[in-house]
């Protein structure tokens, strides 16, 4: 059986610091290791969780866990979704104004197409 310790030339055996610094089948260079950080910390979770819902996100797959649960087909739910999945993509420093501003913006529309959305009552003439 070949012995697994043994260090192979020119190569450095990097141990992780704390479980933080522990990534298991992922290698990425220190700059977007330090970018996929900060967006962890601006988004409040953890460096695998940031990991896994970024590549969710950049693969187009619906993320897993309690954002994902059925929602059927209440225009309700289904808003306080958007909403909370806008929340958390907007920038953290953002003023709260500008973040509900934003927000409302995104899920009603521009105010200049408000006549045209089939989801909203007419105005009383």
């Amino acid at each position: 059986m070949p012995d697994l310790t043994r260090k192979r030339p020119n190569q450095t055996i990097r141990r992780p610091t704390s479980a933080r610094d522990a990534i298991s089948a992922v290698k990425l260079p220190e700059q977007l290791t330090a970018e996929v950080d900060a967006w962890a910390e601006a988004h409040d979770m953890t460096r695998s969780d940031a990991i896994r819902q970024l590549v969710e996100l950049g693969l187009g797959v619906a993320p897993s866990g309690a954002a994902h649960e059925s929602r059927g087909s209440d225009p309700v739910a289904i808003e306080d979704l958007a909403v909370k999945q806008i929340d958390q993509l907007l920038d953290p420093s953002l003023p709260t104004e500008e973040r509900e501003r934003r927000i409302r913006r995104l899920t009603e529309g521009p105010p200049e197409f408000s006549g045209e959305r089939i989801d909203l009552p007419k105005p009383k003439k």
